[in-house]
């Protein structure tokens, strides 16, 4: 089935590719890219073990954050032109804090179809494994490194929703700790460190306990952190069951 959809001309094809296990991934993801005429690889060193794996020899071009300003117009004449173009990162779903949205944005501006195909994404797994309530979530990614860090903290204390953040294990420990001051530290949380992979690992407890212990024991491995979003000030005022005669005027005695 997946071979005669790629069939049709001119299409791009967003993959997702698994963020550990290489079990995750879809027979149909591979079908398509066995099909297609190139893949655009965020690092074709990286998924060239992948499609070794899966018996993928389609030919690679990168496409990844450095140049994807100056190559998405030439991409899509080529898509425009009949070819048939499938769009991976190293891992996880495109666009999703890796390239692709440029990509994406500009094949919807000239008429290019664009397919999304189901598949893996790091901060599901995390989010859910987190226990904190995952039916209104505000997915975050990366915080700003430096300029308008300090603002989007503050925004974000606001938030009702749980909050998912991706982080490097390098800044974790500081993320934490920058959190902890903005939201309080008593704001429940979970990091989840290398989904799917052998040495997965999720640690729960306040900002606080967390930003205390990745202070002594950093991470290695890519980094999920779900933290949960501002309780409601339960705090009312109490209710005069008798206001309604109070105030009314014209009451019937």
């Amino acid at each position: 089935m997946a071979q005669k959809e790629v069939a049709e001309a001119g299409k791009l094809y967003v993959v997702p590719t698994p963020v550990g296990n290489l079990d995750d991934m879809t027979v149909r993801a591979v079908n398509v890219l066995k099909a297609v005429d190139t893949i655009l690889a965020e690092d074709t060193r990286t998924s060239a073990v992948l499609m070794k794996h899966f018996g993928i020899e389609t030919k690679m071009q990168s496409h990844h954050k450095f140049n994807e300003h100056e190559t998405a117009a030439p991409i899509v004449q080529r898509l425009l032109a009949g070819e048939k173009i499938a769009l991976v990162s190293d891992a996880g779903t495109p666009a999703i804090s890796d390239p692709g949205f440029l990509l994406v944005r500009e094949c919807r501006r000239c008429g290019v179809p664009v397919e999304c195909l189901p598949g893996a994404t790091a901060f599901v797994p995390a989010l859910v494994d987190s226990g904190l309530p995952c039916d209104k979530f505000c997915f975050e990614g990366f915080l700003p490194q430096k300029k308008g860090r300090a603002t989007r903290l503050s925004e974000l204390a606001e938030e009702p929703r749980t909050i998912v953040f991706y982080e490097s294990p390098m800044r974790l420990a500081k993320t934490l700790q920058q959190l902890a001051e903005a939201f309080g530290p008593e704001r429940e949380a979970s990091v989840s460190r290398e989904i799917s992979k052998l040495h997965e690992t999720t640690h729960w407890g306040t900002l606080e306990e967390l930003a205390a212990y990745f202070s002594e024991n950093e991470p290695r491995g890519e980094i999920v952190l779900i933290v949960e979003g501002k309780k409601e000030d339960k705090k009312t005022e109490k209710k005069d069951k008798y206001a309604h005669f109070k105030t009314n005027k014209n009451p019937i005695l």
